[in-house]
Formats: C-alpha cells, structure tokens, sequence
C-alpha cells in the first residue's frame, strides 16, 4: 500500500475525518483514490471504505488532490482534482455525502453537474489542481484557490462563486511568483495576531494575518509567507520582509510534503498535517509492501513575534505516554556522552532544555557560507566537528557501539552583529543498509531565536523509521526518514551529547516511553 499527500481533514459531528491519496494495490505510484479514516481523538484512528476513486469521465484518470469544506446547514462538501483524459488535463470536480446521518459519512457520491471548474485557454491544463479549502468573503461569495503554473511562474489562482456551484475566475490570480515552478497543493487560512487560538478558514479584517503556503513540485519542500489579504483587491501581498520563494520559510526543513491545514471548531485550534514519503529506495519500498506515512498532526501559531509560525505535537499525542525518565542539572562536558535509559528509545517523546555560560566560544559564521543554505553547512559542520559552543543534542535510534545513529543538534555561530543557531537532522550515520537508491541527507534549518537567556530547547518525537524534531518550542521543525538495522526495538539507544568545547548544562531532560495508538471502535 501507498499512502501519500493528505487533501482533506476536517472536524464534523464530533469526528475527526481523515482523506489521502493512497494506492490500495501496491506501494508504488498508481491506482490513486481518496483513502478515508476517522478518529475521535486524532490518536486513535478507524480505517473505512475509500470515499472516493475513479469512476466518471471527469475523474477517469485519477482523483487527486483537493480540500474539505464544511458549509451552511453543517452540510460537508469535498472539492478534488480528476484527470480527464491521456494529455493530463485537470479539472475540478465535488463530492458529497449520500448520508449525512451517518456519522461515519462513509459514502459519497459525486453529483452530475461535474466538473464544476475547468481551465480556460489562459491556463495551463495539465498544472490546474489542488483546490483549497473555501472561505467565505463579507460579501456572501465563496472563494477558493487552485494551484498551478506558467512557463516557470507559480500561481495560485482565485475563483469566486454566489452557491459554490459557479464558479467564475478572478481577474488577478491570489498570488504568484517567477521562477519557482509548479505551486500544488496551496493552502491558504487566517492566524491571529494576538491570540493562540485558531481561526475558521473564513476570518477577514483586522487583528490577523494570513499565510500562503505553496508545495513545490521542483524541490519537493513547502515554502510559506506571512502577509495581508486585501479585501478590496481579493490578492494576497506577502509582509515586505518574507521571503518569497525557494528560500523562503518552511513548516518543517526535512522530510514533509503536500500539507494541509484544518480548523478544529471543537478545540479553537488550526492543525497542521503532512505527508513524509520513504527515504529507502523503490526496492526497498516493494519488499516491505508499504510507503509513505502521515505525520503527527500539530498545532500551528503566530510567533508572538509575527516573523513566522509556531508548531507543536497535538497535546493528544502526550495520552501515548508511558514510563518516564528525567534528568536535570548536568553538564556535558566536551566530548560528553550520556545514554538515557529506562524507556523504549525506538518509541520515544523527549524534551530537554540546554543552557550555557557564554557565548564567547561561538565559532564564527563562515562569510563563504550561503545564508540559506543550512543543509550544505550542516552537512560540513555535522555532529562529530568540535566546534566551540556546540555541536550539543541527542543520538536517536543509536546503535549500542554508534555503528548506526541519527543525531538531532544544535550548533551555535557568531556573525557580525548576531549569534546564528543551526539546526540538524542528519540521516547520514543513521543505517549501515546499502544507500543504493536512497536518500539520507543532512537536514538543517536556521532558528530565529533570541540567545539573551543563554538557553535554547529541543523536542523529538521517535517512532522507528521517523524522527520528527521542533527546535526552540516549534520555530524550526524537521523531520528525518530513517532505517536503522541495529538499532531496532529494544536494540535502540538514546543518548545526550556535546562535541564543543564549551560545556553545556541540562537544565531539564524528560523521555517518556510512547505507546502504540490503538484502533477506534464503531
């Protein structure tokens, strides 16, 4: 089986529905249908019948991507993109559900006035898909927008309609750019300004602000801005100092694709969710029978500082935890080396806290060196180089005499007038597999964060093959696809580290064995 890109969670009744795409016959491309599953908890999940697949001229050769939408009368609709015929044109099209006592909504039925948008002779066919989630504007019409591509301009188109059913396209597009290639997936939602709850897609005017984000087809990373959508105009103007483009800022600086946020009406809250495909190769993939797997759902804020956005784990995920083991108060002195036993280290929630004397051994932040290229720079300056302040952080799914590990850490620079914090996730070390075909690089985000208190966390989630990792409460996130073969089950090691020169302090360092979720009831 193939999981891939997740098109449309969404909160209705008091269910958590999940869809994505997913190839029921094998775990390789192919054979794409809208796979659904439900969850009263986002934890513990139930697997239904698939909601939708190919079985209309206007889906003939594929259902793909698109969104959920909740509307008047608390009636869901699912807006996604068929492909009609062999030259890959791209239509979209809506679903409904044929029961809406059912709390399951485990059936769907697709009306015949589809296809309900089609490309005019200004777009490009065959890169027309993705719809988004819909808001509603003061006016009473719905809008929505659909990635795509121009030569190598990326867009994302604006349509508009009175009762979701016409739908007429803006003149202007919501937003595009030149050079960043095909933008799929786009999803587009408020965040407010002053609070930590989340807001419905449909929130305008004063007191938020609103984030574009755009999958790349060309890179395969997601990159968002932050910015201001004008009412009057119906574009989106990214804040003069994002970064619009493939340098840009990212949800999650690894392994983390086709994202897509909902809101969640019955905690005030917006959860962001994605899709991490395989790092091993195609064989790999054929042999174990299974590909791809969906992330641990986060919530997604404002930094109070309104420069990017915070994410963190669901708090549900924390009702996995099992035995506990904390530390605090030690120091890493160079070279230091402490295992943290007591818990299952290849199912693993671990937090901890470091902190420093001084930042006057901070090496300094080579001016050779590309700003935005941190992956390059964590790739030369990987866990094993002494630095002076750092490198400092955990070894995860370590094998007990470090033949395999996967290091998440933390180097510290000094440039001219600021410190510089690296973050890494580095899958180089992490398999003594063949790397034929596979992909193991050092992933590596910067975190905008301020060194003033001389502290700075780190949180990693650990299950088997994945490590997804939040660096300073959520500002830079990443996530790692790993294959260990020693250090499995009960053979895995976790472990503390400094390799700098400067010794570093454990404030605090809490693990917690994680427990598998269980499947839901009916």
């Amino acid at each position: 089986m193939l999981t891939l890109c997740l098109i449309g969670p969404m909160y209705y009744n008091g269910i958590y529905h999940l869809f994505y795409q997913d190839n029921p016959k094998g775990a390789v491309w192919g054979n794409i249908v809208w796979a659904h599953s439900v969850s009263t908890d986002l934890i513990n999940w139930k697997k239904l019948p698939n909601a939708i697949y190919p079985s209309k001229p206007y889906d003939q050769y594929g259902c793909w991507s698109g969104s959920a939408t909740i509307l008047p009368g608390n009636k869901p609709i699912i807006l996604y993109t068929g492909i009609i015929d062999k030259n890959k044109t791209q239509v979209q099209n809506y679903a409904i559900p044929a029961n809406l006592s059912d709390p399951f909504l485990q059936q769907w039925i697709k009306p015949d006035n589809n296809p309900l948008v089609v490309p005019d002779l200004s777009i490009n066919k065959t890169a027309f898909r993705d719809p988004t989630t819909a808001w509603l504007g003061r006016e009473g019409h719905w809008r929505i927008s659909i990635g795509g591509r121009w030569g190598t301009t990326g867009i994302a188109y604006l349509y508009r309609s009175k009762d979701f059913m016409h739908w007429d396209k803006a003149t202007n597009p919501l937003h595009s750019r030149n050079g960043t290639g095909n933008w799929e997936c786009v999803d587009f939602y408020p965040v407010s300004i002053s609070r930590k709850n989340g807001l419905d897609t449909s929130v305008l005017g004063s007191g938020v602000k609103h984030v574009l984000k755009v999958s790349l087809d060309v890179t395969r990373y997601e990159y968002y801005t932050l910015g201001t959508y004008s009412l009057e105009k119906d574009v989106y103007i990214p804040d003069e100092e994002m970064v619009d483009g493939w340098n840009g800022l990212r949800y999650d600086y690894g392994n983390f694709y086709a994202s897509k946020t909902f809101f969640d009406s019955s905690k005030n809250r917006r959860i962001l969710w994605a899709w991490a495909n395989e790092s091993d190769s195609k064989a790999d993939r054929v042999k174990k029978d299974w590909a791809g797997i969906l992330l641990i759902p986060r919530t997604i804020v404002l930094d109070p500082n309104g420069k990017q956005l915070l994410q963190w784990p669901i708090v549900e995920v924390e009702a996995l935890r099992g035995k506990k083991v904390q530390l605090s108060n030690k120091m890493l002195v160079k070279g230091a080396l402490i295992e943290i036993k007591g818990i299952t280290a290849a199912q693993a929630d671990v937090e901890v806290t470091f902190s420093f004397n001084t930042l006057d051994k901070a090496e300094p932040f080579d001016p050779r060196w590309d700003r935005y290229d941190a992956q390059n720079i964590c790739s030369e300056k990987g866990s094993t180089v002494q630095g002076g302040l750092s490198p400092f952080g955990i070894l995860t799914l370590a094998s007990q005499n470090l033949e395999e590990y996967s290091p998440v850490f933390l180097r510290v620079f000094k440039a001219q007038n600021k410190h510089i914090v690296l973050m890494c996730s580095d899958a180089s070390r992490s398999t003594l597999k063949d790397g034929t075909g596979a992909y193991r690089p050092s992933f590596a985000g910067f975190v905008d964060v301020d060194l003033t208190g001389k502290k700075i966390s780190l949180r990693s989630l650990i299950d088997h093959s994945v490590v997804e990792s939040f660096g300073a409460g959520g500002k830079t996130c990443i996530t790692s696809r790993v294959y260990p073969t020693l250090a499995i089950y009960d053979n895995a090691h976790l472990y503390a580290f400094n390799n700098g020169i400067e010794t570093v302090k454990i404030d605090s360092l809490k693990a917690w064995s994680m427990n598998r979720p269980e499947q839901m009831n009916q």
